[in-house]
């Protein structure tokens, strides 16, 4: 059984999309971030950064923050959605380092500047929808050479959807970029996708371009 402390938002989804991609049990425990809920002791006993998400492994005892250690724990201790060849497993790392490192915070960054707090810093929003725009089309251009992101549907591809999911709030239409809009449709038609994406409550439908 693996305990998840999570909430509803992009990193959240990430590992409960993972979660209910290798079928393994787990139990949700809902952070609540909007009410300060991350700074109580109980949760910061494990995720001393404050964020979610973060697991237990009661089967191992291990304990772990940041969505990306996350996904890798589970896919190796499962042997799944992620290669182990040396090129597919760090072809695999690549793109959701890329993730990380630029979808992650900097759609973060356009979802406080244009969803948020519109009108309030036009130089931010200027900055981070460029931004966002850059790499949705970075985005394209790999998955119209690759039907996933790193070749065969992993944890890179589980790592950006919930991301990719929120195009609305970073003023970015999906027609723009045909293979991400083919990409995310199908990875939205998923029955895990969908429940990971429900976890650990409903909040909205998925979004449809």
């Amino acid at each position: 059984m693996i305990d998840l402390w999570t909430w509803t938002t992009p990193n959240g989804r990430k590992v409960s999309i993972l979660l209910e991609e290798l079928g393994l049990p787990y139990r949700a425990h809902a952070v609540d971030i909007t009410q300060g809920k991350q700074f109580e002791s109980t949760f910061l006993a494990v995720s001393p950064n404050n964020k979610i998400p973060a697991i237990r492994d009661n089967e191992t005892g291990i304990v772990l923050m940041e969505s990306g250690a996350i996904m890798v724990y589970l896919a190796e201790k499962s042997g799944r959605f992620l290669p182990s060849d040396l090129e597919g497993r760090h072809r695999a790392l690549e793109w959701l380092m890329w993730q990380m490192g630029g979808i992650g915070p900097m759609l973060g960054q356009a979802h406080h500047f244009l969803h948020f707090n519109p009108g309030k810093a036009p130089y931010a929003e200027e900055r981070f929808h460029g931004e966002a725009q850059r790499l949705y089309g970075v985005l394209d251009r790999r998955l119209d050479e690759s039907k996933y992101l790193a070749g065969e549907y992993g944890i890179a591809d589980m790592a950006t959807w919930p991301w990719v999911s929120r195009f609305e709030w970073q003023h970015i239409d999906l027609n723009d970029y045909p293979s991400v809009k083919h990409w995310y449709q199908n990875m939205a038609a998923r029955p895990a996708v969908q429940r990971g994406y429900h976890c650990p409550k409903e909040v909205n439908a998925i979004p449809q371009p």
